[in-house]
């Protein structure tokens, strides 16, 4: 299988992505699935109904314009109903435990499910703590689909 999307730079420090542009103007196109990770696990899913949300956020306590489930609007748009991005950001408040990393490996795994439909192979995720005991969990993961491997962190906590 053979991808073919325009590129994207993932700055890790700032946490955002960026296309590519070459030096004749033009958008940089990238042949490898890494455009697509970044988009699976960059995206904020729509929370499921019954999901908890993370603590100080309330159905009650926002704003009418502001949909604490979240989700992209492209979502509204698909035929199938078929949701983009990942939920790990539920786990934003969450503590530093081996719940917490199996449940964020889980989403990374539910937002990654394409690959397999797409290659015949599942992506590969490893999820580890990095940084234990501070005052700010961080959650290093990697990810490996073909040939194409990208590691990224996130705080959790």
């Amino acid at each position: 299988m053979s991808f073919f999307d325009a590129a994207l730079i993932y700055d890790n420090d700032a946490r955002r992505c960026d296309l590519e542009i070459g030096a004749d103007g033009d958008l940089l196109m990238d042949e490898t699935p890494i455009p697509a990770i970044l988009i699976s696990v960059g995206l904020d899913r729509r929370a499921e109904p019954d999901d908890p949300l993370p603590v100080g956020r309330s159905k009650f306590l926002t704003p009418a314009s502001y949909s604490e489930l979240r989700g992209g609007p492209c979502d509204a748009l698909d035929p199938k109903g078929e949701r983009t991005g990942a939920r790990c950001w539920l786990l934003d408040r969450a503590k530093e435990t081996e719940v917490t990393r199996l449940l964020f490996q889980f989403w990374l795994e539910e937002s990654l499910e394409w690959a397999e439909i797409e290659t015949g192979y599942p992506a590969e995720i490893d999820t580890q703590w990095l940084e234990s005991n501070s005052s700010t969990g961080r959650m290093g993961y990697r990810i490996l689909i073909e040939d194409s491997a990208i590691n990224l962190t996130r705080a959790v906590n």
